[in-house]
């Protein structure tokens, strides 16, 4: 038995008194001196949005990368997040063979009718099926939709890739500059030029859209490919019928092969430069393989 007088001289705390600095943890920390709950709740206006501002979504798009994650687990569901990676899968599988069909036409373009820019575009349709697979690798499992790892492994194959294929480019289209080698125009490759054009935009689009809402830098790039695929027909139909009115301008088709090609070597040198220490900074994430 305890004595009463004791009880009497320890009451009971009371329970909504939690420690020195009530309401005022912020992050661990206790407010400074003479910063209370009260005068925070004041020094907040209406003109103050409950948003988060600019530099608030970069340092929590940097905490949740640093976790192994993407930015897009904040703001996805997961039946959401599921979705749209079936989507990517399926816009990955169908160019995969749409571009396809268009490679094979455009080697046989280029090597029929020398064409620099053909063999460009056939080469980047090429590439464009090779990176559509490496999207599908990306996205193949459903628990890696928003590993940072992953992904990030998914564009330094690419950005080698880039590299590789732009050599190729250059030095076909340096090598038909130097032979003074002229395009050979017919209906074929009209044709050739007008499908590769529509069909690559088309993809470059679905492809932007679904890498901007999944924050995929990968579907990005493969929508950068897909882009880059839809000028070089379109340039194939510009240097055919200039060349068509104006036999002077035989170099239009080559200097067009060598523009695109240092277009991408050097997208896909930025490519690794961006991507090849991200990897490594998150090597150790590799939970959601």
């Amino acid at each position: 038995m305890t004595d009463p007088a004791t009880q009497e001289s320890y009451p009971i705390p009371d329970p909504t008194i939690v420690g020195p600095c009530p309401a005022t943890v912020r992050n661990g920390q206790c407010a400074p001196d003479g910063f209370t709950n009260n005068h925070h709740q004041q020094a907040k206006t209406p003109s103050q949005p409950e948003a988060l501002n600019t530099g608030q979504e970069m340092k929590i798009t940097d905490s949740v990368e640093g976790e192994g994650l993407l930015e897009s687990s904040m703001r996805l569901k997961p039946h959401e997040a599921q979705s749209y990676r079936k989507k990517a899968l399926w816009v990955s599988w169908i160019s995969i063979v749409v571009t396809l069909i268009l490679a094979v036409a455009a080697f046989t373009v280029s090597f029929m009718r020398h064409s620099a820019s053909a063999f460009g575009f056939a080469f980047d349709a090429t590439l464009d099926v090779v990176s559509s697979f490496i999207v599908i690798w990306r996205y193949s499992n459903a628990a890696a939709v928003h590993s940072a790892h992953r992904e990030y492994i998914a564009c330094v194959v690419l950005g080698v890739l880039f590299v590789l294929s732009s050599l190729c480019i250059l030095g076909k289209a340096i090598h038909n500059l130097a032979t003074r080698m002229p395009p050979e125009v017919d209906d074929f490759l009209y044709s050739v030029s007008i499908v590769s054009g529509f069909t690559c935009s088309l993809l470059a689009v679905v492809k932007f859209w679904l890498g901007r809402v999944l924050t995929s830098r990968a579907l990005i790039t493969d929508g950068f490919n897909s882009l880059v695929g839809a000028i070089m027909g379109f340039s194939i139909l510009i240097s055919a019928e200039v060349f068509k009115h104006d036999t002077d301008v035989w170099f239009l088709d080559g200097t067009i092969g060598v523009l695109i090609g240092l277009t991408i070597l050097a997208y896909g040198v930025k490519l690794l430069r961006d991507m090849v220490p991200r990897v490594k900074q998150t090597r150790n994430y590799e939970r959601f393989e």
